[in-house]
């Protein structure tokens, strides 16, 4: 039996025009859904073969530290930076607001708590995903356009094992050291505020500080950034050796990298945050 052919100018034709238009986008969806899960399977691949890699020999110490030092040295000045100048402006918006309902003395609580839980450990790891992430996709990127990989692989070479483990070890290892001299640098920032702006004296700012400083808050501060240096590596790696296309894949799949790995890390923030007020409620 014969049957007419249904497409979108068909559709179109008999009064339908919106459905003619999702008819022709349909394809459009699902070429989309295919190379977004294509490379999520290629993502948990590259997960689970990074972090066998720790366990295996050979463990390339002196890749871990090349890397540690180009991660953790390589960014101390745009941290601090960062850190010193977030603290203040928190300050200043905090001091002001507090003004109004009389509660000057809970400043360094308040800039405390801000740091530790949300901004020292997010703001650090958007600042090393911007500088590192973009760094290890092109780095490896260039590898793979220049088929060096697969000179690796044809040498007898894991290069999961050989590039992509030093960088996830020393991702994991600084990123919390980095974050917790962001955090540090941040409540000098708004100490210096404090001073300027509320008059208020050392033992003040620091003993109202003190008392942002439990164990829940500092555990929450610390585990944040293990999981972002484990996001910011595994994205730079998994976009680098993906790069197809010469010199325009590499800037094309750098710009991918920084941003899959910018918004995986504000998503997994908002989920480990839910995940810890559910388990202890931090209250301060």
């Amino acid at each position: 039996m014969w049957y007419p052919r249904c497409d979108g100018l068909l559709l179109s034709h008999l009064g339908y025009p919106y459905m003619g238009f999702l008819w022709e986008a349909l394809p459009l969806v699902n070429d989309y859904l295919k190379r977004f899960f294509k490379d999520v399977q290629d993502l948990a691949v590259l997960c689970f073969w990074a972090v066998a890699g720790i366990f295996r020999r050979p463990f390339y110490l002196r890749e871990i530290i090349e890397q540690m030092d180009l991660l953790g040295v390589g960014s101390l000045p745009i941290v601090i930076l960062t850190g010193l100048f977030a603290g203040m402006a928190l300050a200043i918006q905090l001091a002001v607001e507090l003004v109004v309902f009389g509660a000057q003395s809970y400043l360094g609580r308040a800039v405390g708590v801000s740091i530790v839980r949300e901004m020292g450990p997010v703001l650090t790891a958007l600042m090393v995903a911007g500088r590192v992430c973009a760094g290890i996709t092109a780095e490896l990127g260039s590898m793979s356009v220049s088929q060096q990989i697969d000179a690796l692989r044809v040498l007898g070479t894991d290069p999961v094992k050989k590039l992509v483990t030093p960088r996830l070890i020393s991702a994991i290892v600084m990123l919390p050291v980095l974050t917790v001299l962001s955090d540090s640098v941040a409540m000098i920032g708004g100490y210096l505020v404090s001073v300027l702006i509320s008059h208020q004296s050392f033992p003040a700012y620091w003993s109202s500080a003190g008392q942002a400083f439990t164990g829940q808050n500092l555990f929450g501060g610390v585990i944040k950034p293990f999981v972002f240096g484990f996001i910011i590596a595994i994205v730079g790696s998994h976009y680098g050796l993906q790069t197809e296309g010469g010199t325009r894949g590499v800037g094309r799949y750098t710009t991918h990298a920084v941003v899959v790995a910018s918004t995986l890390i504000l998503i997994f923030n908002f989920l480990i945050t839910k995940l810890l007020i559910s388990l202890y409620g931090w209250r301060t």
